[in-house]
């Protein structure tokens, strides 16, 4: 058995067990990269989008998945400066938590908070609470490596992951790669519009070896489903193909893409801004790319 098969293993026994049934709704974004609204800060051009779709999805009652790389911990070495500079989506995603409807992550690009220590840490660092509620309520926030979406009164489940686990050089030597890109590749993506080699994202080979990697893990595992992110390369399979699904990421332009799972039925949906002549303005709307399927279909 190679290491990446190991690994998915060991991610599959130790995911997180979150049990789904028709009345669930859920929405999967990704690889939002939100950084300090510097000129490497690829999210903040999707500020807005990401932030209407955020409040709309919490007023429908969806609970919020977030597949990894939600901060941008390669480039900025502080999660206070990130913080600042995304205060308000930092607030929605409270309003999730507070209501039991949120569930992080890690991935390569913030692989740091697979410590808990240190997520209580970076909390500290920017809430100070003032009684017993109040750190209960700041400091129960759990990331965790992977989830196990159980589907309820079946033996069916889904498997949710970041995906980096099928990437070796971003899941075992993350720090030497995170070295490289925020010393390095960092300023040569600025200067001279150079692809950063290390991300699956901007290297269309190993983009593909990653998904090769993950499909024949499903295969082996009696193809069991996987919805993940990190390549940032959108997948919705045919039913009967191999279930791998990809949630695309929150950096694409103009646009983020997401997966949401309604009445145990999943949709490919993104959100975009279009013009309204009626008033002149753009209008953040929401396309179904894909779906709705039925799970069963996939299961």
């Amino acid at each position: 058995m190679n290491t990446t098969q190991k690994i998915l293993n060991r991610a599959l026994l130790n995911a997180k067990k979150v049990t789904i049934n028709k009345d669930s709704k859920i929405i999967f974004f990704s690889d939002l990269h939100k950084g300090d609204n510097s000129y490497a800060d690829d999210f903040a051009h999707n500020l807005k989008i990401y932030n209407v779709a955020l409040l709309d999805y919490f007023n429908r009652d969806f609970t919020y998945i977030e597949l990894g790389d939600g901060i941008e911990l390669w480039e900025n070495k502080s999660f206070e400066p990130i913080y600042k500079a995304h205060e308000t989506t930092f607030n929605l995603l409270d309003q999730f938590h507070q209501k039991n409807r949120l569930y992080l992550l890690w991935g390569n690009h913030d692989m740091e908070f697979r410590n808990p220590i240190l997520v209580e840490k970076m909390m500290r660092s920017i809430f100070t609470p003032k009684n017993i509620i109040a750190k209960q309520t700041y400091f129960d926030l759990e990331y965790h490596e992977s989830l196990l979406l159980a589907i309820e009164n079946t033996d069916e489940n889904i498997f949710a992951i970041h995906g980096h686990q099928a990437d070796y050089m971003n899941y075992i030597h993350w720090k030497f790669n995170r070295f490289f890109v925020r010393y390095f590749w960092k300023y040569m993506q600025k200067w001279f519009e150079i692809k950063d080699p290390t991300s699956p994202a901007k290297n269309y080979k190993n983009l593909i070896k990653v998904e090769k990697k993950m499909n024949q893990w499903i295969m082996n595992n009696q193809n069991q489903m996987v919805i993940c992110g990190h390549t940032h390369r959108p997948r919705f399979p045919d039913p009967g193909d191999i279930p791998l699904f990809n949630d695309g990421s929150c950096v694409h332009p103009q646009s983020i893409i997401g997966i949401e799972i309604v009445n145990l039925k999943i949709s490919l949906i993104k959100w975009h801004d279009q013009f309204d002549e009626s008033t002149g303005q753009n209008k953040t709307i929401k396309l179904i790319l894909e779906g709705p399927t039925e799970l069963n279909k996939f299961l």
